[in-house]
């Protein structure tokens, strides 16, 4: 299964990434590694949910 994550700077320097495959899975860092890393971690989080309902 493969997700697309998006990224992007806002203006106050934090970086946002969300995957667009999973609504409400959005997540910010200092940097883009740190914003992607922590919306991969989320979209774990979140399809290990959906499986275990």
């Amino acid at each position: 299964m493969n997700f697309t994550i998006g990224q992007e700077q806002e203006s106050d320097g934090r970086w946002l990434a969300e995957v667009l495959e999973l609504p409400g899975v959005l997540t910010y860092g200092a940097t883009p590694l740190e914003a992607v890393s922590k919306a991969e971690i989320l979209a774990l989080r979140v399809i290990a949910e959906q499986l275990g309902a």
